[in-house]
């Protein structure tokens, strides 16, 4: 993907070490820049340590771009040049995944418990061994001082894609001498470490989402390489695409709520939690990525990655680890109880217009956090960011409940989200009268108009259903709502990232795809003839895996 390189910072950098030939603001390399070869060639980026980089004095080699350009070159959505910097300093610790000597490899990981490949990486679990030697490699790699949540989780990516159970517990991590064994029990049964600025409910869907995405572009390595040679694996470039563009939604709405954390709403009581969008991520993830899986795991049979290939050993690990990550069926029922048992207090009445103005911060993936809002912002969402000062720099979790309405930011999330469908559905007229070639958007449009029809017609069953959570008719209710908000959130982060650079975030393809899914999830009839986005998906997909971009919405860029 190429990505516009900002002109050179004005503002003084510190010492680098430049290769002479380099121009001072270079242009913006392939996706080989930071893709390592076999080890003999392999040129590795050299990234400064926690510590001297905290101390801020002597010279900082760095094979490649200055410092205040490292951040543009990593990612199409760039991070903090400090989160960059740790994302780096990890996957350097980690080594090449394709190492079976490497104990953080992907043939070690995978491997079987008790076999002589995962000798190696014994200890590197949830435990006593994790507490010595995995968190001596976060606190080299300097997680300790990313402190916002989105950012943790981000600067986690190299390790979360290689594992699911290594990397919920990453996640998890507090920091430098916190023992990570430390957990606070809440209301309903609730658990989450007390020093994670990470909230309880979006530990499992965080990392769940970076496995997956794992397991997918190792799918996609196989189809893109064997494909020209073998056509009957062309076959699995539209699954794969839809897979590509689910696992975009899920990530979507998971970095919507890292980005707005809860705040204490009217009668949630002293639970630990992440608010309603960290309730709706807990249910519809697992619920959405389990289809996912099941289909990637057809995909990797039928190109002979089974569980003895890496592709097949990563996700039969993946699907052994859900239960350890909360995210596997039981983890979804929960969060599926929590929503049916809100369900009154989420019918509340929709805007009367649609979302106007910019779209509300928490949305907008590459920006800073925003500051909090103070309790009783308007619903409507237009200056309610949702962020701490400095992004969630807090000691601890911060108290929410899924009770929207009032002036919890549960309310408020529940307004924005569905003055977002209601914008999205706006736009299907502006789209058809406009220049007349936009199709896609016309086609997005058109379908959040019907998503939002579903919605209205969910408002009236919601208000009685909170009588009796447990009842099937209940969980369905919650079911349909979670998958509503997941599109709201598809619709966010689009149009968010539509700022005129030309992302592949902020096109209409992955976004129709993905709302195409969910409403064939809802059962919900798609409103006529549209284009059909699959192939420029798996275009995009096929590129990102050729180039050494990773299947995120960030567009990182790979290191190996």
């Amino acid at each position: 993907m190429a990505v516009t390189q900002p002109a050179a910072p004005s503002a003084p950098v510190p010492a680098v070490t430049v290769p002479p030939a380099r121009p001072a603001a270079p242009a913006p390399p392939s996706g080989a820049a930071f893709t390592a070869r076999p080890p003999a060639a392999a040129s590795v980026p050299s990234v400064p340590s926690a510590g001297e980089e905290a101390r801020g004095g002597g010279a900082v080699r760095v094979a490649g771009p200055v410092p205040g350009a490292l951040a543009h070159r990593y990612a199409a959505l760039p991070p903090p040049l400090r989160v960059a910097l740790a994302a780096l300093r990890l996957e350097v610790l980690l080594g090449d995944p394709r190492d079976a000597a490497n104990p953080y490899s992907l043939p070690a990981l995978a491997a079987p418990a008790g076999s002589a490949a995962s000798a190696g990486s014994a200890g590197a679990g949830e435990g006593a061994g994790w507490s010595g030697r995995a968190g001596a490699l976060l606190t080299a790699a300097g997680l300790g001082q990313v402190r916002a949540a989105d950012q943790r989780v981000r600067a986690l990516r190299p390790l979360l894609r290689r594992d699911l159970a290594l990397g919920r517990a990453a996640v998890a991590w507090g920091g430098p001498g916190v023992p990570p064994a430390g957990r606070v029990r809440g209301r309903a049964g609730e658990s989450s470490p007390v020093s994670s600025p990470v909230p309880a409910a979006l530990l499992g869907p965080a990392a769940l989402v970076a496995a997956a995405g794992g397991v997918l572009r190792q799918a996609a390595l196989v189809v893109a390489g064997r494909g020209s040679g073998e056509p009957a694996l062309r076959q699995w470039q539209p699954v794969l695409a839809a897979a590509f563009a689910d696992l975009l939604a899920c990530e979507s709405l998971t970095c919507v709520a890292l980005r707005r954390p809860a705040a204490p709403a009217p009668g949630s009581g002293s639970g630990v939690g992440a608010g309603l969008l960290g309730a709706v991520a807990g249910y519809v993830v697992p619920t959405v990525l389990a289809d996912v899986l099941a289909q990637l795991g057809l995909v990797l049979a039928e190109c002979g990655q089974g569980p003895a290939g890496t592709g097949g050993g990563m996700l039969a690990k993946l699907t052994g680890d859900l239960p350890l990550a909360g995210v596997d069926a039981a983890g979804a029922a929960y969060w599926q109880a929590c929503l049916a048992g809100a369900l009154p207090a989420l019918a509340g009445e929709e805007p009367r217009t649609a979302h106007r103005g910019p779209v509300p911060a928490f949305f907008r993936l590459a920006d800073p956090p925003a500051p909090a809002p103070a309790v009783g912002v308007a619903a409507a969402g237009e200056q309610g960011d949702g962020h701490t000062p400095g992004g969630h720099e807090t000691d601890g979790l911060e108290p929410g409940g899924l009770e929207p309405g009032g002036d919890g930011v549960g309310g408020d999330d529940r307004v924005v989200l569905s003055g977002l469908l209601r914008a999205g559905a706006a736009r299907a007229d502006g789209a058809d009268g406009g220049d007349g070639g936009d199709t896609g958007g016309a086609a997005l449009g058109a379908l959040a108009r019907r998503l939002l029809t579903e919605q209205r017609a969910l408002r009236r069953p919601c208000r009685t259903a909170g009588a009796d959570p447990g009842a099937v008719a209940a969980r369905a209710l919650a079911d349909r709502q979670a998958l509503l908000w997941l599109a709201a959130a598809v619709l966010g982060v689009r149009e968010a990232a539509d700022d005129g650079r030309g992302l592949f975030l902020g096109g209409t393809h992955w976004a129709l795809l993905a709302l195409t899914g969910i409403a064939g999830r809802l059962g919900v009839p798609l409103p006529g003839p549209a284009p059909d986005p699959r192939a420029p998906v798996w275009a995009e997909l096929a590129g990102r895996v050729r180039r050494g971009v990773d299947c995120d919405v960030y567009a990182t860029r790979l290191l190996w």
